[in-house]
Order: structure tokens, then C-alpha cells, then sequence
């Protein structure tokens, strides 16, 4: 079986499981089935996978993670799945097709096209940024132990980790391409919900553009957490408008909404910016205590763990972006400035695709559809809270199921535009067949943009263990070192400037611009010093990327103390020596 089948055929295991999990899930609940079949088993699924991040932690809670458990677990949801399957052909049965237009069939080709395109992506080794940084890393460490820990060697050793345990569950069984395809898996679920979300209150045309938006701009060839966190936000926008749209308000979908919200708050704090709206929300039409205390436990069900921890063992359960308010533990007041300044730097503008979502109230279906003007509401403040705090790209990547729906009426809106200002003042034009040509050439040019994005991405997949060895090798920095020091090196692992490469070290590896073991409080020291320090903490061996820190190894008498290793470019590694009156390593 080739690379690529054998992944897609135990992520199709994975969604079929969570699918199983979720639908059966409803059903205990009786919760009443929705109008459009597909949409709830979107829902399903989402709700399926936060079910399984719940038992995930309890498993690593109780140092139980561990392959046989996560393989019981799973075919527990593929029998759930095997249950509920003729209740959804049944439904999907009886479900009536309307005609499709033919820009309705055009919007589909796109939409299928970018899905094809995006299924290459998540095939790639892990080699850039924070999944190699802290995601894979912990989720490394977690499925070696069995157990949820904390590791003070990782830039974020406090932070929720809800959406990396399926990471943790997954690596020892399909290694560590497989959370590439868990991260776009809840991608394209989210590209399902919002697909069926606006194909329900505004139009085909409208719903394939808002697919397309959010195949387009999201991210799918890592290992990150963010599209997680928008799959269970999005999810739990659905389940709230249903349940606003209940004149019996029946309490389950507000639960299921606040069980999906609380595992998007255990993924990342970011999810935490939308309680505020959504408790309004709620608050409008909810007021019986019993309901909202219920709401607000099982909220605090899938996330209470990551918080509560924190705060015991830190004073700050946002650890470690509460410290100026619940004081500074792992890190100190310069690494909290340093971090804002950095997040300041790569400031950004949103993609492109999603500006048009400025032009909603002026779209045909502003007034007669309240769903709109709600989604609307919630882009705002979305784009409200990340101005007033970030203004980072990725820390949008919440709502961007919801923007990429705005943005497609969005850019419809400018079309019929464009198509009424041609019929009033170029009405020779109008009635050619110049829209039909126009037409062409967008698919002519989406497919070509789309075919030449399949091919980077396909040039990216490793297929045999050579391949990846050699793709590794030129783009992940240091990783021949790296490797080379996990075999040879001796003692703890002390590492400059390359942060962004630590989980091929296979092993902790210390040394950060924040926290504990911050750069600036040991690469300023001279040789000797330093040789010193890293001894007494048990450190044998420091791996030093000089095109980042040229003056750490050119420093005078630097050979006195470290003995060189290893050495690919700009990468060296170097062996602690003994000093005279300080411990050897």
C-alpha cells in the first residue's frame, strides 16, 4: 500500500470512528435530528472528536495512553459507526435534490478541486516552526510516558494541550506525518460545517466560494492546533444558532455547544475571546440557573484540568500570558516583553480572500436572513478582539470557518456589482457572451493556480524512509547534528538558535529566548562561565546554530572549555569539558 493510501485509509478509520462516537452520542441524547443530514454529520464528527480528546486526557490523567487503550477506544466508534450508518442512509434517502444550476455545477468543480489540492499538503515530514518547537514535542513525550506531564524545556510548558493529545494517540501507531492529517482533518470537517452552513441560508454558489476560501487560507500541511480550535468554535456557533431557533429551547444543544467550546478552550486560550459574545448570547434567551450552571460544567468539563493545574502549581491558569496580572513564574517580565514585541513584528494584514467580508450588510442576503447578521456579528468581533490584541494572521485562524462564509458573500456581492454596472453603462457588452468567457478563464486560472500548489506539496512528500532522510536534511537546519548528538552526545542537551528543529534532538532539549533557561542568561557568559553553569545543571552537551549566534563559539579560549562534536554548515555541536574546581558533566 503506497504512503499516501495507507495514511488516508487510517485517517478515514479516525473520522469514521469519531463520526460513530459523535452520532451516537446524540442519539442517547435524543437530541432531535436536523433538517440537513450532512450537517449533522458534520456536527457529529466534531463532536466525536472532542469526545475523544475528553477520554484522551483521561487516559493520560491516569498514565493509560497507550496503543492498546487508544485502539480500544476506536473501534468502540467504529462499532457506534456501524450502528448509526443506517440511520443516516435513511436519512439522506428521503432527502430531496434540487437541480443544479450551471454556475451551481462550476461552484462544485472548484470546491471538489481545492479539496483535491489541500489533500496533498498534510503528506510532508514535520520541519517548520512551532509544530517542531512545542506540539510535536510534547506529543512525543506524552505517548512515550503514557501520561500528561509537564516539560520546562519547551517554549510553552503550561499551555493547553487539549487537541495535541490526539497527536499523543496517534504517533506510536502511524508516526508523526499522522498529525499533519489529524490537524487538516478538522480542517475539512469545518470546510463540511461551513459548505452546508451558508448552502442553508444563503445559496450553493455562495456556500462552494465559502469552502474554497477556507480550503484556501487554512492550514493544512502541520501540525498546529488551530484549525482544531476553529472546527469546535464552528461547531459550536451551529449548535447555538439551532438551539436559538428551538422555540422549546431544549437544553442538549446548548450543553453539546458548551462541552465543544470548553475543548476549544483547552486547545488554545485564544478560544477563550469568543465567551464573552456567545454568553450573551446565551444569556438573551437563557436565565434558569439550573440550565446555565449545567452549561458551565460541562464548559469546564474538557478544559477545567489545563487551567485549574496551572493555577495551582503557577498562581496563573493563562500561564504564561496572565503573569502581569497573576504574577510571573516561568517566565519574567522581559520574556513577556519580548514575546508581545515579536508578536508585534509579524503583525498582518488578513488573506485577501477573507476583505470582503466587510461588505455583508450590503449583500442580497443581509435583511430577510437573521443567520447572516449573526455570523456577521460574530466576524466582528472576532476582527474587533485580534486588532485589539494581536493583529497576528494565525491568531484569526478561530474564526476564519465564519469569515471565509462572509467573505464569499462578500465577494458574490461584488459580482452582481460588477454585472449591474455592465448592463447600465456597457449594455453591448452585457449581452455578449462575455460572461461565460470571463467564467472560463477564472476556472482556467483557479486550476492552474491549484495544480501548480499540488505540485510544491507533492515534491514535499517522503515516501520512503531515503527520501525523508534526504528532504530532512535540507530543510530542517541542524538536523544531522541533532541526530548525531541523540546517538553520541553525553548529559543533558543545552541548544542556540534552533529552536524551531529541537523535536529531531529525540530528547529534551533546553535552551529558549524565555522561560527558565533563556539564551540571555547563558550565551553572554564568557567560556569559562559558562562551561561552569551548563556542567552544574548536568548539561553535557550544547548544540550551537552560529548563523544566529556567531559569538558564542569565536569568543576567546572558547576551545579551553567545549570540545567539538559534530559539524554540518552553520550547525556545530561541542561537549561540555570538565573545569578545573566546577563538577564535570
Amino acid at each position: 500500500m503506497s504512503f499516501a493510501a495507507q495514511h488516508y485509509a487510517a485517517l478515514a478509520v479516525c473520522a469514521f470512528a469519531a463520526w460513530g462516537a459523535g452520532a451516537c452520542a446524540l442519539a442517547l441524547l435524543r437530541v432531535a435530528p436536523l433538517d440537513d443530514p450532512w450537517l449533522e454529520a458534520a456536527l457529529a464528527a466534531a463532536l466525536g472528536l472532542g469526545l475523544y480528546v475528553l477520554a484522551f486526557q483521561g487516559l493520560g490523567l491516569a498514565g493509560l495512553l497507550r496503543p492498546p487503550a487508544v485502539g480500544a477506544l476506536v473501534a468502540a466508534g467504529l462499532l457506534g459507526a456501524a450502528l448509526r450508518v443506517p440511520a443516516l442512509r435513511r436519512a439522506l434517502r428521503g432527502r430531496p435534490r434540487p437541480p443544479l444550476t450551471a454556475a451551481g455545477r462550476a461552484a462544485l468543480a472548484v470546491a471538489w478541486g481545492a479539496f483535491a489540492v489541500s489533500l496533498v499538503e498534510p503528506l510532508s515530514p514535520p520541519h517548520a516552526f512551532d509544530e517542531m518547537m512545542y506540539h510535536l514535542p510534547w506529543a512525543r513525550e506524552v505517548a512515550a510516558s503514557g501520561r500528561i506531564g509537564v516539560y520546562d524545556w519547551l517554549r510553552y510548558p503550561w499551555f493547553p494541550y487539549n487537541y495535541n493529545l490526539l497527536y499523543a494517540a496517534a504517533m506510536p501507531l502511524m508516526g508523526d506525518v499522522f498529525p499533519h492529517l489529524l490537524h487538516a482533518l478538522a480542517g475539512w470537517i469545518a470546510a463540511l460545517l461551513i459548505y452546508r452552513l451558508a448552502l442553508r441560508h444563503t445559496d450553493r454558489v455562495t456556500a462552494c466560494m465559502a469552502a474554497v476560501i477556507l480550503l484556501a487560507v487554512g492550514e493544512y500541511a502541520n501540525a498546529l492546533i488551530d484549525m482544531g480550535v476553529a472546527l469546535f468554535v464552528l461547531a459550536a456557533c451551529v449548535l447555538l444558532w439551532d438551539w436559538r431557533a428551538d422555540a422549546a429551547r431544549d437544553p442538549r444543544r446548548l450543553m453539546l455547544a458548551a462541552f465543544l467550546l470548553g475543548v476549544a478552550a483547552g486547545s488554545k486560550y485564544q478560544a477563550l475571546t469568543f465567551l464573552p459574545l456567545l454568553g450573551v448570547f446565551v444569556l438573551w434567551r437563557e436565565r434558569r440557573p439550573g440550565v446555565l450552571l449545567a452549561g458551565l460544567a460541562v464548559f469546564l468539563l474538557p478544559c477545567i484540568y489545563w487551567y485549574g493545574r496551572n493555577w495551582l502549581h503557577t498562581g496563573d491558569p493563562f500561564n504564561p500570558i496572565g503573569a502581569r496580572v497573576f504574577g510571573f513564574t516561568n517566565w519574567n517580565a522581559a520574556d513577556y516583553r519580548q514575546q508581545v514585541d515579536d508578536v508585534r513584528v509579524h503583525a498582518a494584514l488578513p488573506n485577501v480572500m477573507l476583505w470582503p467580508a466587510l461588505l455583508v450588510p450590503w449583500c442580497v442576503f443581509w435583511k430577510a436572513r437573521p443567520a447572516v447578521r449573526a455570523a456577521f456579528a460574530f466576524g466582528a468581533w472576532s476582527v474587533l478582539v485580534w486588532v485589539a490584541t494581536s493583529r497576528y494572521p494565525r491568531y484569526m485562524m478561530a474564526a476564519f470557518p465564519m469569515l471565509a462564509w462572509l467573505g464569499a458573500m462578500g465577494w458574490r456581492q461584488l459580482y452582481l456589482w460588477a454585472a449591474a454596472g455592465v448592463r447600465r453603462w456597457m449594455p453591448a457588452l452585457a449581452r455578449a457572451p462575455v460572461p461565460r468567457i470571463a467564467g472560463g478563464a477564472l476556472l482556467a486560472l483557479l486550476a492552474v493556480v491549484g495544480v501548480q500548489r499540488m505540485v510544491v506539496h507533492a515534491r514535499m512528500v517522503a515516501a520512503t524512509p531515503e527520501a525523508r532522510e534526504a528532504f530532512l536534511r535540507a530543510n530542517v537546519p541542524g538536523y544531522e547534528v541533532l541526530r548525531y548528538v541523540h546517538a553520541h552526545g553525553q548529559g543533558r542537551l543545552y541548544q542556540v538558535g534552533l529552536n524551531d528543529a529541537i523535536y529531531f534532538a529525540g530528547q529534551p532539549a533546553w535552551g529558549d529566548v524565555f522561560g527558565p533557561y533563556r539564551l540571555s542568561d547563558y550565551i553572554l557568559l564568557p567560556p569559562e562561565a559558562l562551561a561552569r553553569k551548563l556542567a552544574s545543571q548536568g548539561f553535557g552537551t550544547i548544540v550551537v546554530n552560529t548563523a544566529i549566534a556567531p559569538y558564542v563559539d569565536t569568543q576567546p579560549g572558547f576551545a579551553r572549555y567545549f570540545a567539538p562534536l559534530f559539524v554540518r554548515g552553520a550547525v556545530k555541536a561541542y561537549r561540555v569539558l570538565p573545569t578545573p574546581s566546577g563538577p564535570t558533566p
